[in-house]
C-alpha cells in the first residue's frame, strides 16, 4: 500500500481528488490544505506527497520545503507537484525542492496522477510530456530563487520590512534583492519587474 497526502488548498477539487484516488486498491490517500500540510505529514508518514503548487497562503508561495522534512528513523516523503506549463516559476521551486514527478493539471486525467504516484513511489521520474516548454521557460529565467522569493512577496504588497521578516533577511538584502531583481528584468522600477515577471509567469 502506497500512503499518499495529497496537498491542494481548494476544498472541492481536493476532495474529489482523493475520493478518486481512494478507489486504487494500492493507495492509501490523506488529504489537507497547505496550511496543514507539516501536521499532517508527521501524523500520515506518507510515502509520496502530491501537492499543488498554487498556495493561497504565505504570500502564494508554495513551502515545499516542509514537505521534505527528514525524521531520524524515517526518509522523508517523495514530492510529486501538479503544475501548469504557464507557470515557470513555480516548476523552478518544484526542481529545487526535489520533486520528482511533475503533473500537468491543466490538461492530465486523473489516471495521470495515480500514474504519477506510483512511478515516484518508486524512486523513479515522471514528467508530463506537455510541460516541457515550461521547464525551458524555467531554464532560462534570470532570477534565483531568493529573488523570485523576494518578488512574490512583494507582488502580494508586502513592505520592505515585511518581506525582510518572512525570509530572515536585513532591510538593506532585501533592497540590494530588489534592484538585482529590477536589473535584470529590465524593469524600470519595482512595480514594473512585478508586471514583467507575472506576464513571464515567472511569479
Amino acid at each position: 500500500m502506497i500512503r499518499v497526502l495529497l496537498v491542494h488548498d481548494a476544498c472541492l477539487v481536493r476532495s474529489a481528488l482523493a475520493e478518486w484516488l481512494r478507489r486504487e486498491p494500492d493507495l492509501g490517500v490523506f488529504d489537507t490544505p497547505w496550511h496543514t500540510a507539516p501536521g499532517r505529514l508527521r501524523a500520515v508518514r506518507p510515502d509520496v506527497c502530491a501537492a499543488d503548487l498554487d498556495c493561497s497562503d504565505a504570500y502564494g508561495i508554495p513551502p515545499l520545503g516542509e514537505l521534505s522534512v527528514r525524521e531520524p528513523d524515517r526518509s522523508p516523503p517523495r514530492l510529486l507537484v501538479m503544475a501548469s506549463a504557464n507557470r515557470p516559476g513555480l516548476l523552478k521551486r518544484a526542481v529545487e525542492a526535489g520533486a520528482l514527478g511533475y503533473v500537468d493539471k491543466e490538461g492530465a486525467a486523473p489516471e495521470r496522477l495515480a500514474r504519477g504516484i506510483r512511478r515516484v513511489a518508486e524512486g523513479k521520474r515522471f514528467v508530463d510530456d506537455s510541460l516541457g516548454f515550461g521547464f525551458l521557460q524555467a531554464a532560462e529565467m534570470p532570477l534565483t530563487r531568493r529573488e523570485l522569493s523576494v518578488l512574490s512577496l512583494a507582488a502580494e504588497g508586502a513592505s520592505i520590512a515585511e518581506i525582510a521578516g518572512s525570509l530572515c533577511l536585513s532591510h538593506g538584502t532585501v533592497r540590494n534583492y530588489m534592484a538585482a531583481i529590477t536589473r535584470k528584468t529590465g524593469a524600470r522600477n519595482r512595480i514594473d519587474a512585478i508586471r514583467i515577471s507575472q506576464g513571464q509567469g515567472w511569479l
